[in-house]
């Protein structure tokens, strides 16, 4: 049997590749995310559910995956390949919930582990006393699951001695179900099958979500079988007509077409098995797939390379939208960045002008020392320093509130404007300043050798007054000169002055970070594109 060119190197990019995108994160609401998140699942589905399992396995059998829109006859087509009911039909919708997986016993093995499709639980079924007199099989194993716990999670296996070795075929759920879940497992399948037989009827075959699923076939240069299903007597002709001519024009012509007329076996919601004379030219194609070693090989083969080719367009967007999502976050930390280096600036000329001694704190200086204790004058600072810094938060959070406004990547990472518990841990980092202020102050005046030493609070609140007054406290370093010495007041001073910006730094970069937090958390950066670019250029090497 010819089998595919499976090179260990060749496996090992997949396997590098399929990495690259599985560490993709696309965590910002863009424009075009939903699509790359999309294109990445399937990515993922292809190359986990199909690719490497058929390239690690070439021998494995051919999997023929059938889907279609609701109501199509996908499970009465199934059953009647299969010569019974192996898959539920009937005119409940959806009918098939939990997908079905049929194949020869002999090729039990290949489906009862999770080859492909590892992510679905495996289901088996106790058999009828007839099903195991054909099938050659004693009782089947414990059941993982029964009818009623049929889900999207899971997949049955049954095997059926009518089908050829080598060959399975799985009846997926509707590829326009009402349930999302069954959409999403039914494209999913898609992406595992060697062969996609699309199942329409006439009433329903210019559907806009069958010719999707074939413009994706197109795409990814699949092998394609289309069964045109429940088509009248009266208009076969002209209804076979009209569909090849819009394959034709849709670029698939070539794509061999099933028809099967209207019957009564597939009349009240398909509930019956198709002759075999209507089934039978459909079942002589896949198993001419199957026995000739040259068919099979190209059925599989044309697979394999159309979903490896279709990724150099593929990957190469999916890079993009990682750029995108990692220049969008750089936007958004831009913003705030700015936005808090902007009000410390401001903060900075502020205290350079006297800002702080303002209100409450200017008439505890003018009263100092008469009307005003030491204390009360530090903590008349200590406030209308906190105030200050409260509004210079408040401020740039407006301003990223604003910025964030215009950007979609924002979306539900805006921040509480303004941040009610900002005040309280910009209050705290005030007393705290004040505290060590204190404690240098207290450090300098131990240090003194002429007696009486000061007052160490008298010398923390001149201190504080110095710093933060501007011009409006001229004096108090000259106050402080005269309590503890020009060269002690000076350095003094320095100290203080370090202490100060390094709070306010440390103020306004806490506050910055906090509003960075959420953009952070998303972890986007730039390594995703790169590693994926670099995946490919090597699996491109190993073609």
């Amino acid at each position: 049997m010819v089998t595919l060119d499976a090179r260990p190197q060749l496996i090992d990019a997949l396997s590098a590749l399929r990495d690259r995108v599985a560490a993709v994160g696309l965590p910002l609401p863009l424009a075009g995310a939903p699509c790359a998140r999309r294109t990445r699942l399937e990515l993922l589905e292809q190359l986990d559910d199909y690719l490497l399992p058929r390239l690690k396995q070439p021998e494995a059998p051919l999997l023929v995956v059938v889907g279609g829109s609701t109501g199509a006859g996908k499970s009465t087509l199934v059953n009647s390949l299969v010569g019974r009911r192996v898959s539920e039909a009937g005119v409940l919708r959806p009918t098939t919930r939990t997908p079905v997986l049929v194949c020869h016993p002999d090729d039990h093995h290949w489906f009862a582990n999770l080859r492909v499709l590892p992510q679905l639980t495996r289901v088996w079924l106790p058999r009828q006393e007839e099903d195991q007199e054909e099938t050659g099989r004693g009782p089947a194993a414990e059941p993982a699951a029964d009818r009623g716990e049929e889900a999207g999670g899971s997949l049955r296996v049954e095997t059926a001695g009518s089908l050829p070795r080598g060959l399975a075929l799985l009846d997926a759920p509707d590829i326009d179900s009402l349930v999302a879940g069954n959409r999403v497992l039914a494209a999913e399948l898609i992406c595992a099958a060697d062969v996609w037989v699309m199942v329409t009827t006439a009433s329903r075959y210019a559907d806009a979500v069958p010719w999707h699923l074939l413009r994706t076939a197109k795409e990814y240069d699949a092998t394609l079988v289309i069964v045109l299903d429940r088509v009248p007597h009266q208009v076969v002709g002209e209804v076979s007509h009209q569909y090849g001519a819009l394959l034709t024009k849709a670029g698939l012509g070539d794509v061999p077409r099933f028809t099967i007329p209207e019957l009564p076996e597939s009349a009240g919601g398909g509930t019956g098995l198709l002759p075999d004379t209507a089934v039978e030219p459909l079942r002589a194609w896949l198993a001419h797939r199957v026995h000739d070693p040259a068919a099979r090989q190209q059925a599989v083969g044309r697979t394999a390379a159309g979903v490896i080719e279709s990724l150099n367009t593929r990957m190469p967007g999916l890079a993009g939208a990682v750029a995108a999502q990692y220049a969008a976050s750089v936007r958004l930390i831009t913003d705030v960045e700015e936005a808090y280096e902007k009000e410390g600036e401001r903060v900075r000329q502020r205290l350079q002008r006297g800002a702080v001694m303002s209100g409450d704190a200017l008439t505890r200086w003018r009263g100092y020392p008469l009307d005003s204790s030491a204390g009360e004058l530090l903590d008349s600072l200590v406030e209308s320093l906190t105030a200050l810094l409260q509004c210079a938060v408040a401020a740039a959070d407006e301003h990223v509130h604003e910025a964030w406004r215009s950007e979609p990547a924002a979306e539900g990472l805006v921040f509480a404007v303004p941040d009610r518990e900002a005040g309280e841990r910009i209050g705290l980092a005030a007393r705290r300043w004040r505290r060590v202020l204190e404690e240098l102050a207290e450090e300098e005046v131990r240090e003194l050798e002429r007696p009486p030493a000061p007052d160490p609070e008298t010398v923390a609140a001149l201190l504080a007054a110095a710093l933060l007054g501007g011009r409006r406290a001229r004096n108090a370093g000259e106050r402080l000169a005269e309590r503890i010495g020009a060269v002690a007041a000076t350095r003094l001073r320095d100290k203080g002055g370090e202490l100060l910006t390094e709070y306010i730094d440390r103020v306004l970069n806490a506050e910055r970070d906090r509003r960075l937090a959420p953009v952070d958390a998303l972890e986007v950066s730039p390594e995703p594109q790169a590693a994926l670019i670099a995946a490919l250029s090597v699996l491109q090497k190993e073609k």
